[in-house]
């Protein structure tokens, strides 16, 4: 038996703009996407969304609130991942590409790329929560 795999996804919004990744590797090589990634071993979920945004984008950050856990069989070509997304704001640092991401930079809400994974899905939920919180 296989169980799903554990990740996370980190959500920046600030003055109508959003953080987006480029990414460098399959699945989805070149495509934009949150940043985020797999969960370590003992690690919680929070420890993890900090470590992997910091590790994309170079960006400090804090949670501000969950937005959800996406766990659709088919959301990871890879095999069946389960993210836990969370709200982020950034407490420092400047947006730079690291780790498995070829870029990284700020992005107009109202002209997204389509993004990886079911990323375009988790914006659209991020920003129903914020029009009604």
């Amino acid at each position: 038996m296989h169980n799903p795999r554990l990740t996370v996804d980190g959500v920046i919004i600030h003055n109508n703009r959003i953080v987006l990744v480029q990414r460098a590797h399959a699945p989805f090589q070149g495509r934009w996407a949150l940043p985020g990634g797999f969960v370590d071993y003992a690690e919680t979920v929070e420890s993890a969304v900090v470590r992997e945004v910091h590790e994309e984008t170079a960006l400090h950050t804090r949670i501000i609130r969950l937005v959800g856990v996406y766990s659709n069989p088919e959301r990871d070509p890879r095999g069946h991942t389960v993210s836990v997304t969370f709200l982020l704001t950034v407490t420092g640092g400047d947006v730079k590409a690291g780790d498995d991401a070829a870029d990284a930079r700020w992005f107009e809400l109202d002209r997204l790329p389509s993004l990886a994974f079911d990323h375009d899905k988790i914006v659209r939920d991020v920003r129903r929560l914020l029009d009604n919180p």
